[in-house]
């Protein structure tokens, strides 16, 4: 089941339903009961991206048509922005890309998800192919419209001595997922994969990730972090497989969230599948609200408490957003975080 196969064939049964166990807290079946017309071809003007600037190219591609394929190879480092726009009046559309990275190949991807129009059905499915000893930093920005269904899938398999940096931020929609599955197979490869969700009114954001560990010497190092507030719904569901004969693996796990509403939820679901014994592995999940003695020592110091709130908030997640690699991206993602915070907190 899929929300690719319910646009393509009009029937709901192929929507992901709270009967699936890693779509329960993202029920779509639930939610549409019709499915919008097909997004129309759009002459629309398309302003600049959130990331304008910053990348050597830029791959549009609106209301799914656009480009399909991207191929780095070895020599000067790559930066492209990918920007999926639903434009004018997007109905439901899906994308398909491949994105191949050649041995030693260096790539960063810019890949924003923009809505002009706020109600739209949406699926994006990119595979990437990461050769032996090539690199792929991906830093990815969800701003969907409030009304918006929006699924993105990605597939990503590793070479030996790959490098693979992923982080996600989104502000959510009315239902939202961003799910990830990596083909690990070791051989000093590397995944690190954060997350950022911030989200409020009535948004639900959706970052579930498998990793799947099937040879020796394999790193995978992962952090996400959301605040939610108003009646908005955060879902974060991780999950690292290592498979029997997966030796020395080196895995972690981290998620944590704060709570700014009583009528926010979060619901998170961690887990590690171990089937090898020479392994380091640990995971870590935290749900709560902002510390009251960290408010109460900034009173002191004369702070204001919408000030302190803010500040706290921001420190929270700045530690994933100072993980970022690209400096440029880093700081632009700095900034919209901060202008969002504002509203949150």
């Amino acid at each position: 089941m899929s929300l690719t196969r319910a646009i393509a064939t009009g029937d709901l049964a192929e929507l992901p339903s709270r009967r699936d166990e890693d779509w329960r807290w993202t029920d779509l079946r639930g939610l549409l009961r019709t499915l919008p017309a097909a997004s129309p071809h759009s002459d629309a003007p398309i302003g600049p991206g959130p990331f304008d600037g910053l990348a050597g190219s830029d791959l549009i591609v609106v209301n799914g048509r656009g480009a399909d394929r991207l191929a780095a190879v070895a020599g000067e480092p790559m930066v492209v922005a990918l920007r999926l726009v639903a434009a004018g009046d997007a109905g439901a559309h899906a994308s398909r890309l491949k994105v191949m990275i050649g041995q030693s190949a260096e790539l960063t991807l810019l890949e924003s998800y923009e809505g002009q129009d706020p109600d739209y059905v949406v699926e994006t499915d990119i595979e990437f192919e990461v050769g032996p000893g090539a690199s792929l930093e991906r830093i990815v920005l969800a701003q969907d419209g409030s009304a918006a269904v929006s699924v993105s899938k990605a597939e990503v398999s590793l070479g030996a001595g790959a490098r693979f940096r992923q982080t996600v931020v989104t502000f959510g929609a009315r239902r939202q997922r961003h799910e990830t599955s990596v083909d690990h197979r070791g051989g000093g490869a590397s995944a690190h994969l954060d997350g950022v969700y911030l989200l409020g009114g009535q948004r639900h954001a959706d970052i579930t990730t498998v990793v799947s560990h099937s040879g020796v010497d394999g790193l995978t190092d992962q952090l996400v972090k959301g605040v939610v507030a108003g009646q908005a719904r955060g879902v974060f569901q991780g999950r690292i497989v290592v498979a029997r004969g997966a030796n020395r693996t080196d895995a972690r796990m981290g998620h944590h969230a704060l709570v700014l509403s009583d009528r926010a939820e979060v619901d998170a679901k961690p887990e590690l599948e171990i089937y090898a014994d020479d392994v380091a592995c640990a995971h870590g999940n935290t749900v709560g609200a902002l510390d009251e003695e960290a408010l109460f020592y900034a009173a002191s110091r004369g702070i204001g408490a919408d000030e302190a709130r803010a500040m706290l908030i921001e420190a929270f997640v700045g530690e994933v957003i100072d993980r970022i690699g690209h400096a440029g991206a880093r700081e632009r993602v700095r900034d919209l975080v901060r202008d969002k915070l504002a509203d949150l907190s």
